[in-house]
């Protein structure tokens, strides 16, 4: 008797955040993660863009041909200096404080990237969906005490700007303009959009 299919969905990446929006949805994956270097240099959506497609990629490269593969990227689009940056994830506590004073009575874009990828023989990965989805995201006026608060939490650690909205990070924010799982890590509404097929 032949063995049952697995999940046709493959999530080429490390974060618990996209895991659990995916069972979430009900959306049936397994998760692949393959080590990639990251890029942060240059305009921050083709950042974010680039990185999805880098983590699909060398997961496909893994992947039986056929197997599709989604990679994601969250980054925080910091217009606050001449040139805008793309803001990733902390490296400490004290860089967590100062992102998050940063954001105090002010608003900033996130950018969470999409990738899908069917494997394919040798480098011949099908590259179906590499695109990035935009929200606003108003955060209240807040005072040292706050950030102090908020960075013992520890909900700073992995999280592109140092929060985490669906957790207690959701209390320093006023509101937001666009898609609410693009901020927690993943486009859904974009894919919903794009790819249908691939969220049922």
């Amino acid at each position: 008797m032949p063995a049952p299919a697995g999940p046709a969905l493959v999530l080429a990446s490390a974060s618990p955040q996209r895991r659990t929006i995916l069972t979430t949805l009900r959306v049936p994956h397994r998760v692949r993660v393959a080590g990639v270097e990251e890029t942060a240099d240059g305009e921050p959506v083709a950042v974010a863009v680039e990185n999805a497609l880098r983590k699909a990629r060398a997961v496909a490269a893994l992947e039986p041909a056929g197997t599709l593969v989604l990679g994601a990227d969250t980054v925080i689009v910091d217009r606050t200096e001449p040139m805008p940056r793309a803001v990733g994830k902390p490296g400490d506590a004290a860089e967590a404080a100062a992102m998050l004073a940063r954001w105090s009575g002010a608003d900033h874009h996130v950018a969470s990237a999409a990738a899908v990828v069917r494997a394919g023989a040798g480098e011949g990965h099908e590259v179906l969906l590499a695109d990035a989805d935009l929200t606003r995201v108003r955060f209240r006026l807040f005072d040292e005490a706050d950030v102090a608060w908020y960075v013992g939490t520890g909900e700073w650690e992995g999280r592109a700007g140092a929060y985490a909205i669906q957790e207690r990070g959701g209390l320093l924010v006023d509101g937001i303009d666009g898609d609410w799982w693009t901020v927690v890590g993943l486009p859904v509404a974009m894919l919903a959009r794009r790819m249908p097929q691939l969220l049922r």
